[in-house]
């Protein structure tokens, strides 16, 4: 009884910095807002939405992710809210703007490299034994998503007149950073896999299995 008590006081205290980027971004929202601008506001709402997904996921899948990922996952939009708002990206630029990619990419990479490994475990038609492919798939999907990102920066600039793409330059650093990112994570999930096995790390995810299972086969046979 007082090992379960432990353990749930220990699992709200590492909660602790997700629910202060949660409130920091709440907070640069209200303050989009009362300055007026609206398209940043907007794009709070949405990145808050984004903050909830571990909690979407542990009550529609059974998914809990692990505290450090949830941070990992909240840390990129905090970072992106104020550098946008309170303008870090002027201030402190281009360092700034370069640290909020690598953990950007980071992040996009986790996430692959986690996705990847749950299909694998539970879509019996998708296999993906070569540990080198599961890299490979890491760093191209974190480029990929590095360059729909700049696609949006670009259009924002075009119909929103904003400036996050003062010039090629800046943007192509961008993209070396994301790979960089995404090189990171794919070597060290390679490392990681050949320490610890796909079970092993499937059951620290605590995924109930049957409800994957059944949205694995909802999916393969839709």
């Amino acid at each position: 009884m007082a090992s379960n008590k432990r353990d749930k006081i220990k699992s709200i205290v590492r909660q602790i910095p997700s629910y202060l980027i949660q409130i920091s971004i709440l907070l640069y929202i209200i303050s989009s807002f009362l300055n007026k601008d609206y398209l940043w506001g907007f794009w709070g709402i949405f990145g808050f939405f984004l903050t909830i997904l571990p909690l979407i996921l542990k009550k529609s899948y059974k998914i809990s992710l692990p505290w450090e990922l949830s941070f990992l996952i909240l840390l990129p939009l905090l970072l992106h809210m104020g550098g946008t708002i309170r303008e870090w990206y002027d201030i402190f630029y281009p360092f700034y703007d370069k640290f909020a990619h690598l953990i950007s990419s980071m992040a996009v990479a986790i996430f692959g490299f986690i996705s990847v490994i749950i299909i694998d475990h539970y879509v019996d038609s998708i296999k993906i034994e070569n540990k080198y492919f599961l890299a490979f798939f890491v760093v191209i999907f974190t480029v990929t998503m590095g360059v729909f990102w700049e696609i949006g920066e670009f259009l924002s600039d075009m119909f929103f007149m904003t400036n996050t793409q003062p010039s090629l330059a800046d943007t192509m650093w961008d993209l070396i950073v994301d790979l960089a990112g995404g090189v990171i994570i794919a070597v060290l999930g390679t490392y990681y896999s050949t320490k610890v096995s796909r079970e092993r790390f499937i059951n620290k995810l605590k995924i109930e299995k049957n409800k994957v299972e059944q949205e694995a086969y909802e999916i393969e046979y839709r």
